[in-house]
């Protein structure tokens, strides 16, 4: 049986603390990435919506490089929006430039009436791939 195994990137933000949670647990060669949010080293939000995303997909990186794994290597997404319509078009700018090779991982996108301060938050499940 596979114990978990607290994953946390190099540069981990105030959140993390703060709030008592890991950015990601490994089991096995899974790893379970806890919702990333558009947060400033210091925990607060970015205040412009397209950089709140362009940050959280960079923590999300941040996370996926400590566990040795990549985008490439995501299997399952959720990503929540406090204002799916008026969010849409500047999230995809974004979300396009992060996953643009095919096939794409699977996609949940749900809206949110709160996100703590924040306006967008993306969690994932990726696998690890094996070493060589």
């Amino acid at each position: 049986m596979n114990k978990r195994e607290a994953v946390f990137p190099a540069d981990r933000h105030a959140l993390y603390e703060a709030h008592g949670y890991s950015a990601a647990i490994r089991s096995g060669d899974l790893l379970f990435v806890s919702g990333q949010v558009g947060s400033r080293p210091d925990g607060s939000p970015e205040p412009d919506y397209s950089q709140q995303v362009e940050r959280a997909f960079q923590n999300l990186q941040a996370v996926l490089d400590a566990a040795g794994a990549t985008l490439d290597d995501i299997i399952d997404v959720t990503s929540f929006h406090t204002e799916p319509e008026r969010q849409f078009e500047p999230f995809m700018a974004v979300k396009n430039r992060y996953f643009n090779t095919k096939p794409y991982p699977n996609w949940t996108a749900i809206g949110v009436n709160w996100l703590a301060g924040f306006d967008f938050e993306i969690k994932v499940i990726a696998r690890i791939p094996a070493a060589n």
